[in-house]
């Protein structure tokens, strides 16, 4: 065998080898995490049940909030590019809109108990390995919600008398404090947070003002 082959086949082992370390530092954050939960699992249990070095874990993650993200990033950027495609094959914009919510309720819902602890420590997360592709994931969750907006403006879809933006803003709390709301429950129903959630939306698309004719509805 000559140098090239010899060396090639040490980075193929190399590579195999990491791919198997954040394999198991995956599976015992998430055994842990769902087990334990978040706040009284440490990252030296999860080194020590995955068998690697702590210093290992921390070539991954540098807090244990980040361990967190490393468990969804993948999911959640594939919810992104499952949720592009949902939304084009809708006519309005509320249609639209509830096919991206569902796509993410779908997922968030799968494993409540870990969701919860994810959507409880995104709150201010900024820094560490893992927050970059966290926070680019929902700026183009928010990107995706404004482009769907801004298209139905100009279509004529929609009358709206506020900046996309803006309208996006409020759509995405409404989303964030369905989806919240939702996960209280141990068993959470999706159809009917789905519901709940469409209810909400319709409010801010329908808008409250009064129609033409009808009193302002102030004294």
């Amino acid at each position: 065998m000559n140098d090239r082959a010899s060396g090639a086949g040490a980075d193929g082992r190399r590579e195999r080898n990491k791919r198997d370390k954040l394999s198991r530092i995956r599976a015992a954050a998430l055994d842990l995490f769902v087990s334990k939960g978040f706040d009284d699992t440490t990252t030296r249990e999860i080194a020590a049940q995955a068998g690697v070095g702590l210093g290992t874990v921390f070539v991954y993650a540098e807090t244990k909030r980040d361990l967190l993200f490393l468990l969804v990033n993948d999911d959640l950027e594939d919810c992104i590019r499952r949720s592009i495609a949902a939304s084009q094959a809708e006519d309005t914009l509320y249609a639209r809109l509830m096919a991206v919510m569902r796509i993410h309720f779908e997922y968030f819902g799968r494993l409540p108990v870990l969701s919860r602890q994810v959507l409880r420590e995104m709150y201010f997360y900024q820094e560490g390995k893992q927050s970059a592709r966290f926070l680019a994931t929902r700026a183009g969750l928010g990107r995706l919600m404004q482009n769907l907006v801004e298209r139905a403006v100009a279509a004529g879809l929609i009358h709206a008398g506020a900046a996309p933006d803006d309208i996006t803003r409020v759509v995405f709390a409404i989303y964030q404090v369905e989806l919240r709301r939702w996960l209280i429950s141990e068993e959470p129903d999706l159809e009917a947070g789905l519901s709940d959630l469409g209810r909400q939306l319709l409010i801010v698309l329908n808008g409250l003002a009064p129609r033409p004719g009808t009193p302002s509805g102030t004294e």
